[in-house]
């Protein structure tokens, strides 16, 4: 009898510590994610006076990111905008894929994208990129708008001259400090000669090059009667889906790197008075010595996606059975492929839908709602 009691306690340890061992926690510096899923931050923020650790907006962060965050007030409320961002582009960008990018927040402190960031595949670098672009696009926009009180437009001379017919003026974003606090805030804990955390590091920088480098000129028009004599011009970031559709492309053709290599070199860099001071220079050698080594815009990865075809809940993720697919196209977001070979099952549905929109003047548009018989292909 004591030996069956013995044996039972032992399956329950066992089955209640295998339970535990499914939770993976989120790295520290990654739990700002869980910020897309808070409320409006505190407007205390501004306030000196304010006791930040208990403030419910600075809870996911680490003690330097509320440091950082704290010094640059107004920040917080960008570092949630782009939170939220950085998911909806992700989701967008992979809704008809396998991996549709799936999110959970569950309060716990358990990462808001589930435990595919613990594997050093391309989702995985393509949500540190995207998170990291998103930071620095929100708070570059957020200077040129008067969000933060440390930092303004884009003021410095830029490098091209002025036109005939143009001139430099208006409101640049601030690309640089949006690049530079965006690199204090995301790196934060990516320290070290760990493997992981180098490819963490070169995929947070990829994501901020294709921001500050999406910069391009826009200009207005001034003279009389909406002539053009004179237009002033400032430069303006790239939309966040022209972002997220460079980062989607590099995804695609993103390079294997090997485990092995060294990954880190430091480099002295002058820092203008004089003195060196060492920075950081991530270099991987391809797994495939055919490819050329990996840029600054390059994704890295080092191992295997999963096929997402199954349920893992411990990845988060939730296979593809109930997905819909194209029933047409041969491509990944076709049935075949998305369903895993598995088949799947057609159905007919009636959706509403505005129809025969009309502009009223001025200034409505009067729709009607028709009823509209359609298919959809449901993966089994």
């Amino acid at each position: 009898m004591h030996l069956m009691v013995t044996l039972c306690l032992m399956l329950l340890t066992t089955d209640v510590c295998s339970q535990k061992s499914t939770k993976v926690k989120a790295p520290k510096g990654t739990k700002w994610w869980s910020l897309a899923k808070a409320g409006e931050p505190s407007n205390d923020l501004r306030s000196p006076l304010t006791k930040h650790n208990n403030n419910p907006s600075l809870e996911p962060l680490t003690k330097r990111q509320r440091k950082l965050v704290t010094k640059n007030p107004g920040s917080i409320v960008a570092v949630e905008s782009g939170a939220k961002m950085a998911i909806q582009e992700c989701k967008h960008q992979f809704k008809n894929r396998r991996w549709n990018c799936p999110t959970n927040f569950d309060g716990h402190g358990n990462s808001i994208f589930g435990k595919i960031i613990q594997k050093g595949c391309r989702e995985s670098a393509f949500i540190y990129a995207i998170t990291s672009a998103a930071v620095a696009h929100s708070v570059s926009r957020s200077c040129a708008e008067g969000g933060i009180s440390t930092c303004t437009c884009d003021t410095e001379p830029h490098d091209r001259p002025a036109g005939r017919d143009w001139e430099w003026s208006g409101c640049s974003d601030n690309a640089k400090f949006g690049h530079a606090f965006s690199r204090k805030f995301v790196d934060i804990l990516e320290k070290g000669r760990d493997f992981r955390y180098m490819t963490n590091l070169h995929n947070n920088e990829a994501g901020r090059v294709h921001v500050s480098s999406g910069l391009r000129r826009d200009c207005k028009c001034h003279g009389m009667s909406g002539s053009c004599a004179v237009k002033t011009c400032w430069m303006s970031l790239t939309s966040f889906r022209e972002v997220g559709n460079s980062l989607k492309d590099r995804f695609d053709g993103a390079t294997r790197i090997l485990p092995g290599n060294d990954g880190l070199k430091a480099e002295e860099e002058n820092s203008g008075n004089g003195r060196g001071s060492k920075k950081r220079k991530l270099s991987f050698t391809p797994a495939n010595p055919n490819h050329k080594h990996p840029g600054k815009r390059d994704l890295v990865y080092f191992e295997d996606s999963p096929s997402f075809c199954e349920k893992d809940q411990g990845l988060g993720h939730n296979g593809t059975t109930g997905r819909e697919c194209n029933g047409t196209s041969i491509g990944i977001d076709g049935c075949d492929l998305m369903c895993c070979g598995r088949g799947y099952r057609t159905e007919e549905y009636v959706a509403r839908e505005r129809c025969q929109c009309q502009f009223h003047w001025c200034c409505d548009v009067i729709c009607k709602v028709c009823t509209v018989n359609k298919t959809r292909h449901m993966c089994l």
